[in-house]
């Protein structure tokens, strides 16, 4: 036992302070998934005819548009994937009007051009425009007076051009590694683009998809038929402005197939299920580690009821949507958190065996353990990264919350296991060596 100790023993204390400050806090709710609380299910389908090809780029833009409008509703983990060659599954968990959620899908986005001046508008910033006055999806400041407008609303602004006047739009990079945006114009829209641009060089032209702005540069030259877009673009930032400005609209058109109201009773019957079950399986855990373990197994099975308090704190502050697998992969990982403190605790029981005194034989117990933790954790931690790639590439949500739910929770266990319970194991134990060494019963030796 030494200071370090007692170091960790504050950490411990403010950490499980703060997480029991989460769960209670009503601003972190657990977020429910589509299984769990009930929601929307739309299929969606190109409406083109059969000979007519439609591309997997097409079908991911669409998608990433459609994912777009719909977290725009506010909808917790909203899940958006391409089925097939020309169908896109969309899962609203706990939509509340499904008739606007039908309606903001299969509208077609609409991305301008809009004259600002000498105002540099903040991406994700609500704007109107001269082409449609009306309230837009945005937010807007709260409250609305009697004519039905918002009280605060957003300013207005001319748009200049719209999507359909683009003939092409493309990320790039220059010699020195910058990143920009070229774009080409079709039609008589060069010719307006070019006396706008003349008589505004030094204001700016912000672009605005759905009413939101996406980016505002400022006019540095005459643009013709075609011009580029500069600024602090990372790669990932240019290519995402043009996909918006390429397909601001949606690539194909989108019909819905089919939808399904999915109740709220099987998730309520799920939720209790999964409390049940997490509840009798942390209890024959606890159980057992105190009753084979006895002293050792009381103070992991505190650092455990940690580990559970800890996992439920992270769900809620980050948050993590629970679904069955998700709640599948946290069982899993409280199974498993006790691995590490099984492998100690046996390593010690050999070492006090060997004849060794207590607290060489928690020293050594943990020393030679921990290359075992490490790498089975790591092992398992690898698993997971896996399923979440597979999850996220090809739209199998359920693999990626499991893979997420158990990562975290492996990660977790192994702070617990190796920094809380060998914390408790010092304090009480190390400073107790001289009345414990006779009491082997105790040990569970």
């Amino acid at each position: 036992m030494n200071r370090r100790d007692f170091i960790w023993l504050a950490v411990i204390i403010v950490l499980v302070a703060a997480a029991v400050w989460v769960i209670q806090n009503p601003d972190y709710p657990i977020q429910r998934g589509l299984d769990l609380q009930g929601g929307l299910q739309v299929l969606l389908e190109a409406d083109v005819p059969l000979e007519q090809e439609v591309t997997a780029e097409q079908m991911d833009s669409a998608r990433q548009i459609v994912d777009r409008r719909v977290n725009a509703l506010g909808v917790t983990e909203p899940l958006v994937q391409v089925e097939g060659d020309r169908r896109i599954l969309v899962e609203l968990p706990g939509i509340g009007d499904p008739r606007e959620a039908i309606s903001l899908i299969q509208e077609t986005a609409l991305l301008e051009f809009v004259d600002t001046g000498s105002n540099s508008l903040p991406e994700g910033m609500c704007v109107r425009t001269s082409l449609n006055n009306g309230p837009s999806r945005c937010e807007f400041a709260p409250g609305e007076d009697t004519s039905g407008e918002p009280a605060n609303p957003a300013p207005t602004f001319e748009t200049v051009l719209t999507g359909a006047d683009l003939r092409s739009a493309a990320s790039e990079a220059s010699q020195f590694g910058e990143f920009f945006v070229t774009f080409a114009l079709q039609g008589d829209a060069g010719t307006v683009f070019e006396n706008y641009t003349r008589d505004n060089i030094g204001n700016f032209l912000t672009i605005v998809l759905d009413k939101q702005v996406v980016s505002s540069p400022r006019i540095n030259a005459i643009i013709q038929d075609s011009g580029t877009i500069t600024g602090n673009f990372t790669v990932e930032e240019a290519q995402r402005l043009a996909l918006q400005l390429r397909f601001g609209s949606l690539p194909v058109p989108l019909e819905i197939v089919s939808t399904r109201q999915i109740g709220a009773t099987l998730g309520e019957n799920s939720v209790q299920s999964s409390i049940t079950a997490g509840l009798i399986g942390l209890s024959v855990v606890l159980t057992f580690m105190l009753i084979y373990y006895r002293l050792p197994g009381f103070l992991a099975d505190i650092a455990l009821i940690i580990y559970a308090i800890l996992n439920i704190a992270v769900y809620m502050f980050i948050p993590v949507t629970l679904t069955l697998p998700a709640i599948a992969g946290f069982l899993l990982s409280t199974g498993m958190a006790v691995d590490a403190n099984i492998l100690v605790f046996e390593r010690m029981k050999e070492e006090l065996r060997n004849g060794a005194s207590l607290s060489n034989a928690i020293s050594t117990g943990y020393d030679r353990a921990w290359t075992s933790i490490r790498d089975s954790n790591v092992a398992t931690l690898v698993i997971c990264f896996i399923l979440w790639i597979f999850g996220r590439n090809f739209g199998a949500s359920t693999v990626q919350g499991f893979a997420y739910t158990l990562a975290i929770g492996v990660t977790i266990s192994m702070f617990t296991a190796v920094i809380v319970t060998r914390t408790l194991i010092n304090i009480i134990m190390g400073r107790n060596a001289d009345k414990l060494k006779d009491k082997q019963a105790l040990l569970g030796v």
